[in-house]
């Protein structure tokens, strides 16, 4: 049966703003209190997602969580109406409130944790969302991003819905940002190949110094058991502690992987060439491709300030795999010199695309971090709601929404005036008519 690979967006939520909550992401701390403009962010995200459908990609969206949580306010203290839960957040406890506030949810790639039924042994298609313990701001989106895979991906003859996992750091999981997948064809059995920055039970290994190592390998290897996958096609790989105290968080701003094809820097993994073995010895045959960045032409500060490797590698429908790239590689001489040497090589990469998508870049993510990929075979392709599938008639909806309801400027004094939880409450009541997703908010239950 004919599987393809669709990626599923993150739409930016009406709160998107720059408050610098992420210690380890050198972009968000760097914009820190800088103005934003969630109508642009918004719009950047659909022409993206519309450019990608229009390439002949399967392109869904996932809708954005509430912010502010009042829900999250309340359990840890604040009571009274709303608007008295706002203004006392604000005043009294500002750090938390502004994590309370975070659009955060946006970089779909923390999500979840996909496996397709190809490498699943009761051959349905698994969901795990990921439990992002290490920030506050995160840890509070697993419960409503597990209710909006439901409504996306809601026939349970096909899909598989889990818990995340407990919420500890034991078992800090951050989703598929550290996770990616070979194979020689979607469809088929592929390698699950799964990035870890530590072992939480086992403090002798080695670990980063400065920033922390947001996923654990017992959180890796948990999600492998849940999605019933095989031993010998399932490869676990450590990151390099000393690019995660550069200021790589994730696996995904330093590799990507797509079919036969592993791109990364060569100050990636903590021992790439047991990493390189691994993957043959998983993958089953010679025809693989390990494309290596040296640090010479590539400085991993380059990588992470232009997010070269926070790109989307994708296969286009006519069989051509070429990288969904932010603007800012182009931007930047090292990086877009070694793109332009990068696809006259006799690799399968053959083309680069750029897309503007600063306001996501300058909180710390790029086109990467704003998709979830699924492989879907085609009865689950039929099986999708089809009112999360980007099409002409979804994308005429979708920014006529943002433009009737997002402002074009917000700093964090805006956040707790009672009226933009109003605005916020009532775009996204109407955002789940749009999508059919029923009744996936708190404030709708």
């Amino acid at each position: 049966m004919k599987a393809i690979e669709a990626n599923f967006d993150g739409l930016v939520g009406p709160s998107h703003n720059y408050a610098g909550l992420s210690f380890g992401n050198v972009a968000s701390k760097s914009n820190a209190n800088a103005v934003s403009n969630p109508k642009k962010a918004a719009l950047q995200g659909l022409d993206k997602m519309k450019a990608l459908a229009d390439l002949g990609m399967f392109q869904g969206v996932l809708a954005p969580q509430e912010r502010p949580d009042v829900h999250s306010l309340r359990r840890v203290g604040f009571t009274g109406s709303d608007e008295k839960v706002l203004s006392d957040a604000y005043k009294k406890a500002p750090a938390i409130f502004l994590a309370c506030c975070s659009a955060s949810s946006m970089w779909t790639a923390n999500a979840a944790t996909v496996s397709p039924s190809a490498d699943c042994k009761d051959n349905k298609l698994h969901f795990t969302p990921a439990n992002l313990t290490n920030k506050f701001h995160r840890a509070i989106e697993p419960k409503v991003t597990g209710n909006i895979l439901k409504a996306v991906f809601n026939n349970s003859e096909y899909f598989e819905h889990h818990q995340h996992l407990p919420e500890n750091d034991h078992f800090g999981d951050e989703g598929a940002a550290n996770h990616t997948r070979f194979c020689s064809e979607y469809g088929d059995a592929g390698t699950e190949f799964f990035v870890y920055g530590k072992y939480a039970f086992d403090s002798s290994k080695i670990a980063p110094k400065k920033f922390p190592a947001r996923q654990t390998r017992e959180a890796s290897e948990a999600i492998a058991r849940l999605h019933q996958l095989d031993d010998t096609k399932t490869v676990f790989a450590q990151q390099n502690p000393d690019v995660i105290d550069q200021g790589v968080f994730h696996n995904d701003v330093i590799a990507v992987g797509n079919k036969n094809v592993l791109f990364y820097h060569d100050q990636a993994f903590l021992n790439t060439q047991q990493v390189k073995q691994d993957i043959l010895k998983s993958f089953g045959n010679n025809d693989f491709h390990f494309i290596e960045v040296p640090s010479e032409q590539v400085s991993v500060q380059d990588a992470v300030k232009s997010y070269l490797f926070n790109t989307q590698l994708i296969n286009l429908p006519n069989g051509d795999m070429v990288i969904i790239a932010p603007s800012d590689c182009e931007e930047n001489q090292a990086v877009n010199a070694y793109l332009n040497t990068l696809i006259q090589d006799n690799n399968p990469i053959t083309n680069v695309h750029y897309f503007d998508v600063k306001q996501s870049m300058q909180n710390g993510g790029g086109p990467a971090c704003l998709r979830l990929r699924v492989v879907l075979n085609e009865q689950q392709q039929q099986a999708v709601n089809k009112n999360a599938v980007m099409n002409n008639g979804l994308y005429s909806k979708l920014t006529t929404w943002v433009n009737k309801h997002y402002r074009d400027q917000l700093c964090a004094a805006d956040l707790a005036d009672p009226s933009f939880l109003l605005e916020s409450r009532t775009a996204l009541d109407e955002l789940t008519q749009i999508m059919h997703l029923g009744s996936v908010y708190p404030f709708q239950r």
